[in-house]
């Protein structure tokens, strides 16, 4: 029966230490994805607050039905600014946003080589698509260019799919070495800027900016309900590719239109960005306090420095442990287990905001040197 299968399943994970559990926020944060506190910014939420009593709380219908409205053009003009592109086109989700993408452009004919870490609404979206997928290690240039060499083009076109900060690791993609290589072999780089946008480059707009690589991206996915603050995505681009996308991109074409208050509220969120850069400075300056704790504690640590800072435990059990006694603490951390990232990587994917003090980090440090050497993951550190 399919009740006996499902109960089977649940079982297994849970006896696995992989069954997850909805859990609503509680203590301090170090595991949202909202870097620069601008949700609860008091501008963006009163622009919201405002264009709900003029617009209404739906969008009633999908964007080539009832459901477009002008606010939605201007904040995708405004994005593609941000950008620098010539168009941006605004998605429900970045889930959606990446199917969408993935689904529509790349076709029977085509090669799609994808990092092994990309995110799965990547994935699942070139697993979607009819096109040929090869997936090559993780920010392995070298390994690309081989394997790019091996497959040669043919009646379709290559494609090169990457993010710019990858969401469980906090590193970055060799974005500048992709763009070289994209441009000698004639294949097309899609940059997904999920962690990046309003994070990095001079204006905030990502690393697609720091890199200075726009002329040679065909399209960046940009998640809206991270370090902006709000919800949805935008694919910015060529105005040919969004013309396409809003022809072909099934979950735009046959999804109904996010409610039109939050077009408002990316419009305030961009303002922000704009007028507030202390902003990322101060995020900036919260990692490497971290970081420094963190090493002082004891707590091994990723080279690179991003928001994202991963902390290996490996087994799924302690995983858990080491995350139950950080929240009993008072400090929100969640541990990541399969299937989000490799069987055996088990980790705690701490995220750092612009609002933490000092005095909550040190804390922190001495609770998470703690919890690790409860488990026998942490020689003592020094203060």
């Amino acid at each position: 029966m399919l009740e006996q299968r499902v109960r089977r399943r649940l079982a297994q994970w849970e006896a696995a230490g992989l069954l997850r559990v909805l859990r609503p926020p509680a203590g301090f944060d170090f595991s949202s994805n909202d870097y620069l506190n601008l949700s609860t910014h008091p501008v963006i939420v009163d622009r919201l607050a405002r264009a709900v009593r003029r617009e209404g709380c739906g969008s009633t219908g999908s964007r080539l039905l009832r459901g477009d409205r002008d606010v939605f053009a201007a904040v995708e003009r405004r994005f593609a600014e941000f950008k620098r592109t010539e168009c941006s086109l605004y998605f429900s989700s970045g889930y959606l946003a990446n199917i969408g993408v993935m689904t529509a452009i790349a076709e029977r004919e085509d090669v799609v080589f994808s990092d092994e870490r990309n995110h799965a609404s990547l994935i699942d979206g070139i697993r979607l698509s009819a096109a040929t997928r090869i997936v090559f290690p993780h920010n392995d240039v070298r390994r690309l260019a081989e394997l790019l060499a091996e497959m040669p083009a043919a009646a379709g076109h290559r494609f090169v799919v990457v993010e710019s900060l990858f969401s469980m690791d906090g590193d970055f993609a060799p974005l500048r070495k992709y763009a070289a290589l994209c441009r000698a072999t004639g294949a097309s780089l899609i940059v997904d800027e999920a962690h990046a946008v309003g994070m990095y480059g001079a204006s905030g707009s990502g690393l697609i900016e720091a890199a200075d690589i726009g002329d040679d991206v065909l399209v960046s996915i940009n998640t809206a309900g991270k370090a902006l603050g709000v919800s949805g995505a935008f694919v910015a681009g060529p105005r040919w590719a969004i013309d396409y996308l809003i022809q072909r991109a099934r979950p735009f074409v046959f999804s109904t239109a996010p409610p039109p208050p939050l077009a408002d509220a990316l419009t305030a969120s961009l303002d922000v960005i704009a007028a507030e850069p202390e902003r990322r400075d101060r995020l900036v300056s919260r990692v490497d306090y971290v970081r420094d704790r963190l090493a002082r504690a004891g707590i091994a640590l990723p080279a690179e420095a991003s928001q994202i800072i991963p902390i290996a435990i490996g087994d799924n059990d302690r995983a858990v442990a080491v995350a139950g006694a950080l929240q009993a603490d008072g400090f929100d951390v969640r541990a990541i287990r399969p299937p989000s990232v490799p069987p055996g990587t088990a980790r705690l994917r701490v995220s750092i905001n612009a609002a933490l003090s000092d005095e909550t980090i040190e804390r922190f440090a001495v609770s998470l040197a703690a919890a690790l050497r409860g488990v026998g993951l942490c020689a003592a550190g020094s203060s």
